[in-house]
C-alpha cells in the first residue's frame, strides 16, 4: 500500500467514524421515552433509526455485500406494521441493547474493512451493480455507508430538537 493509499483510507474512515460518533452522541444524550417517540409523520424513532443505522448499513454493507455473509439475519415484517423491519425495534428492546447493537455491528464492520484494501470487490455484489458502475469496490461502500449515516445523523437532529430541545452544532 501507497503513503496515498494509507491517506485516503484514514480520510474515509475518519468520515465514517464522525458519522457514527455524531449519532451515538445524540442518542446516548435523549431520554429512553424520548428514543420511542417519533418527531416525524412517517412514524419512525430515534431508537428505531439507530436499528436502520445497525442493519441496513452496517450489517448489509459490510457483513453481506463486502463480506459475503448470509442475509438470514435480516428481521421479516410483522403484519400491522407501518415501517420496513429494519426500522421497527423489538417489543421490550431495552434501548441500551439496541444502541449496543449498533456499536458491535460498527466493531465488525471495522474488522472487515481492517481486512480489505479499498479496490477490493465485494463479495456479495446485487446483480446489476457491474454493469451500472455501482459499488464495485470497497471505497464505494465505505463512501456510501458515510452518506447514508452522515444523512440519518441530520435527520436524527432533527427529530432531537423537536423531541427535546436538544441542538448539536457541526463545526
Amino acid at each position: 500500500m501507497t503513503h496515498a493509499d494509507d491517506r485516503e483510507r484514514a480520510v474515509l474512515l475518519g468520515a465514517l467514524d464522525s458519522a457514527r460518533a455524531h449519532v451515538l452522541a445524540q442518542v446516548e444524550r435523549m431520554s429512553d421515552a424520548d428514543l420511542r417517540r417519533t418527531a416525524a409523520p412517517s412514524g419512525w424513532t430515534p431508537l428505531g433509526l439507530v436499528r436502520h443505522l445497525t442493519l441496513s448499513d452496517e450489517r448489509f454493507w459490510f457483513e453481506t455485500v463486502v463480506a459475503g455473509g448470509s442475509l438470514d439475519w435480516w428481521p421479516t415484517a410483522t403484519p400491522g406494521d407501518t415501517l420496513d423491519p429494519d426500522w421497527s425495534v423489538p417489543h421490550g428492546a431495552r434501548p441500551a441493547d439496541v444502541i449496543e447493537e449498533y456499536r458491535a455491528a460498527i466493531r465488525r464492520s471495522d474488522a472487515i474493512i481492517a481486512s480489505m484494501t479499498l479496490d477490493d470487490a465485494p463479495r456479495r455484489p446485487e446483480p446489476g451493480w457491474h454493469e451500472a458502475g455501482r459499488f464495485l469496490d470497497l471505497r464505494s461502500i465505505v463512501t456510501h455507508v458515510i452518506v447514508e449515516t452522515s444523512t440519518h445523523a441530520g435527520q436524527l437532529d432533527v427529530a432531537r430538537e423537536l423531541l427535546d430541545g436538544g441542538q448539536h452544532l457541526v463545526l
